[in-house]
C-alpha cells in the first residue's frame, strides 16, 4: 500500500522526501550527553536543525534510555518541557513533537503547541493517552511495545506489537491514519541482543504491510555500539550506515541527533530506493506489493478483512524461493523438477541432463514455500539420496528464517 499522509501540513509518505526529525534532550540523564540542550539554548538548536534539513524537531524532557537515573516525576517532565515549547511556539519552521509517555505531560504540552506526541511505550505505560490522543486528534509516534517500552523481541514480536496497538487505538475510535510506526530499535530490555536490531533495520519493508509512515530511530543507539565497540560520542558513521540502509528498505522519517550528516546520506539512499510500481485509472488501482516473510502476507490479508483462517492457510502461498542444488545425478534432478512440476513449481538444469547425456548436475528450483514444503515432503519418502537432499533443503529455508542464522557472528 503506498503511503501518502498530511501531518499537520507536513507530506509524509513514499512519494516524499525522507523527512528529518531532530532530537533535542533536555534530560541530562540522556545515555548520549552531546544531546543534551540546556533550555536557554532550545530555540537556538532547532534552528540551526531546521536550517539543517529538519522538519520535526522532537523534545524530550525525561530520558527513556532504560538505564537512565534517577527516574523523574512528571512535574519536573513539565517543568523541563514546557519553558522549552514556549522557546519555540511559532519561532521555528518544524513542527515540534514530544517525547514522553504520560497522558497529562501531552496534554499539556499539546495545549502549548506541540504537534505531535511521541509515545515509546505505544500506549501501554499510560493508558490515558488513548483519550488525549482522541481528544487533541493529533499525530502520534508510536513504538513496539508490550508491557514495558521497547520490550517486544525480534520482527515477529514487533510485528505482533505494532498491529495490536493499531487495532487498539481502532477500538478507541483513534484515525489510525493519523500513527506513525517506530518498530523499537535500541537494546530497551536486557534480553535483546543486537542481533534482533540488525534483523530489524534489514527486514525494514515488512512494516510497509501496515500502510503507515514508518519511523527509523537508529541514531548511536547500542547496536552500533555492538559492532565498533565505541562510546555514544562516536558512533556517528555506524549510525548513518544503518540509517541508509533502513532509508533503503522504506523508512519515512528518520530521529537523529546529527541533522546535516545523516541529511546527506538520506538523500543518497532515498535516491536509490525503488519506487512502488502503482498504476491507477478512475477508481481502479493496481499496485505490485513484495511480501518477504509469509506472516507479513497475515496482516495485509487482515486489512483487507481477509479471514484470520483464510490468512494463514494462504501466507506460505505468497513467498517465493529459488533454490540451488549442486551436484545431484540427473535421475534425481528429473524427479525433483518432476514432482515440482505437479505442484505448480518449476526446475531448471542443464540441457544434457534432460537428455540424460549428463550424469551429475545442478538443479534450480522455483516455486512458492507451500510448494517447497509439500516438495521436501515428498522426497523425503523417495530413494537414492532424495531424502537426505531434502532434508537439506527443509534446513536451508530453515536456517533462511532463523535470526541467529543470518545475523549472528563474531563482532
Amino acid at each position: 500500500m503506498l503511503v501518502d499522509v498530511d501531518i499537520c501540513g507536513l507530506k509524509v509518505g513514499d512519494e516524499h522526501p525522507v523527512r528529518l526529525m531532530g532530537v533535542i534532550n533536555l534530560s541530562k540523564e540522556s545515555f548520549y550527553k552531546g544531546s543534551v540542550v540546556s533550555n536557554d539554548s532550545v530555540h537556538e538548536v532547532a534552528r540551526r536543525m531546521t536550517d539543517a534539513g529538519a522538519t520535526i524537531i522532537d523534545i524530550g524532557a525525561r530520558s527513556t534510555w532504560p538505564l537512565a537515573e534517577p527516574v523523574i516525576s512528571e512535574a519536573e517532565e513539565l517543568n523541563r518541557m514546557l519553558p522549552a515549547l514556549e522557546a519555540l511556539d511559532d519561532n521555528v519552521d518544524a513542527l515540534v513533537s514530544v517525547d514522553t509517555v504520560y497522558a497529562s505531560v501531552a496534554q499539556e504540552a499539546l495545549k502549548h503547541g506541540a504537534d505531535i506526541i511521541n509515545d515509546v511505550s505505544g500506549f501501554t505505560s499510560n493508558p490515558q493517552m488513548l483519550d488525549v490522543m482522541k481528544e487533541y486528534e493529533c499525530p502520534a509516534v508510536v513504538m513496539a511495545s508490550e508491557k514495558l517500552p521497547g520490550d517486544p523481541i525480534g520482527m515477529d514480536a514487533i510485528m505482533r506489537s505494532l498491529a495490536t496497538i493499531i487495532d487498539r487505538a481502532d477500538a478507541w475510535g483513534i484515525n489510525t491514519d493519523k500513527l506513525i510506526l517506530d518498530p523499537a530499535i535500541g537494546r530497551w530490555v536486557p534480553e535483546k541482543d543486537p542481533i534482533y536490531d540488525f534483523e530489524t533495520i534489514d527486514q525494514f519493508e515488512s512494516l510497509k504491510v501496515f500502510g503507515k509512515p514508518l519511523l527509523a530511530a537508529i541514531s548511536r543507539k547500542s547496536c552500533i555500539d555492538a559492532v565498533l565497540h565505541r562510546p555514544a560520542a562516536e558512533r556517528l558513521y555506524g549510525s548513518l550506515a544503518a540509517t541508509a540502509i533502513a532509508v533503503h528498505k522504506g523508512a519515512h522519517i528518520i530521529r537523529t541527533h546529527d541533522i546535516p550528516e545523516t541529511k546527506d546520506v538520506v538523500e543518497v539512499a532515498m535516491a536509490m530506493r525503488k519506487r512502488q510500481s502503482v498504476v491507477r485509472n478512475g477508481d481502479f488501482e493496481v499496485e505490485i506489493t513484495d511480501i518477504t516473510h509469509p506472516d507479513d502476507a497475515v496482516y495485509l490479508m487482515k486489512s483487507m478483512d481477509v479471514t484470520g483462517t483464510g490468512a494463514r492457510v494462504m501466507k506460505n502461498k505468497t513467498v517465493s524461493k529459488v533454490i540451488r542444488v549442486n551436484n545431484i545425478t540427473t535421475t534425481e534432478a528429473l524427479i525433483i523438477k518432476q514432482e515440482m512440476l505437479a505442484r505448480g513449481g518449476d526446475a531448471a538444469l542443464e540441457r544434457d541432463a534432460v537428455s540424460h547425456e549428463a550424469e551429475k548436475t545442478d538443479v534450480l528450483i522455483i516455486g512458492t514455500l507451500l510448494q517447497f514444503e509439500k516438495l521436501v515432503s515428498k522426497l523425503s519418502y523417495q530413494a537414492r539420496n532424495l531424502p537426505l537432499i531434502a532434508e537439506m533443503i527443509a534446513e536451508a529455508l530453515e536456517n533462511d528464517m532463523d535470526v541467529e542464522q543470518r545475523y549472528k557472528r563474531e563482532l
